[in-house]
């Protein structure tokens, strides 16, 4: 196997421009056994910083730099915010249910909201979103800057609130404006960690001479990354077989 003239290589997409992201989830169900019935997430760059549950009632840092840049009042401040969405929320998925005409049984109501911005361009987007067991209901509309309603039984929503034309001007100026300002804050705190670069290690397997070369990388960050084949300094891909990449732990 190691005679093969066919090199391998790991792209390490280029951190020094590219888009961040921050993205936050708010997920009320109901009748699922031995997991919270409201959970909030909060992620940059798909790395968790903060989370809420109804059980623990608290908002924690995931994160060292959260724990080290934000005091006990901001904590205590979230956690009140937090349990004031899940009261809402209670209330929400009720509503949801009653809508879809399905009051029994395991159900889920999501909120999905975040924004990307663009260290190199400078370019910034956003999106705000609910969902009803695994389906989009409901979805704010940046560029028209109103909400559009998927589903029939998201009308009565989105009616009421394109008619708030004050929220709407909120909700704007959250995602062009509050939204990327604390993505950046984020991202100056934690660069030690979301602006690193570590390198891969690769493993080989072949289970004898005729068999296909398998190859394994793990341990590299960012996950924006592509494993090529190359052979005479041209990029192959005839008989290449790219599986996903899968988080981990670190």
């Amino acid at each position: 196997m190691l005679k093969l003239i066919f090199l391998l290589l790991m792209r390490i997409k280029s951190i020094a421009g590219m888009t961040h992201s921050l993205k936050y989830f708010y997920t009320a169900s109901s009748e699922i056994q031995n997991f919270p019935d409201f959970v909030v997430v909060g992620l940059v760059d798909d790395v968790q910083i903060v989370k809420y549950d109804s059980i623990t009632r608290k908002t924690e840092p995931t994160q060292d730099w959260m724990r080290k840049n934000f005091d006990r009042d901001y904590w205590m401040s979230e956690t009140f915010t937090n349990l004031l969405s899940q009261y809402a929320y209670k209330v929400n998925i009720e509503i949801a249910k009653q809508r879809f005409n399905q009051t029994e049984g395991v159900h889920v109501y999501q909120n999905m909201y975040g924004c990307e911005w663009n260290n190199e361009t400078g370019e910034v987007s956003g999106y705000h979103q609910y969902g009803f067991d695994g389906e989009d209901w409901i979805i704010f509309d940046m560029k028209e800057n109103r909400w559009i309603a998927p589903k029939l039984q998201g009308l009565i929503t989105t009616n009421k609130w394109n008619n708030n034309r004050a929220d709407l001007e909120m909700q704007k100026y959250y995602f062009n404006q509050i939204c990327p300002a604390w993505l950046k804050k984020y991202i100056d705190y934690g660069r030690s960690s979301l602006m690193r670069t570590d390198l891969p290690s690769v493993s080989f397997l072949q289970k004898n001479s005729s068999s296909p070369v398998s190859c394994h990388a793990t341990g590299f960050y960012p996950n924006r990354a592509e494993m090529i084949w190359r052979k005479d300094g041209e990029e192959v891909h005839d008989g290449v077989v790219k599986g996903e990449i899968l988080p981990n732990n670190d």
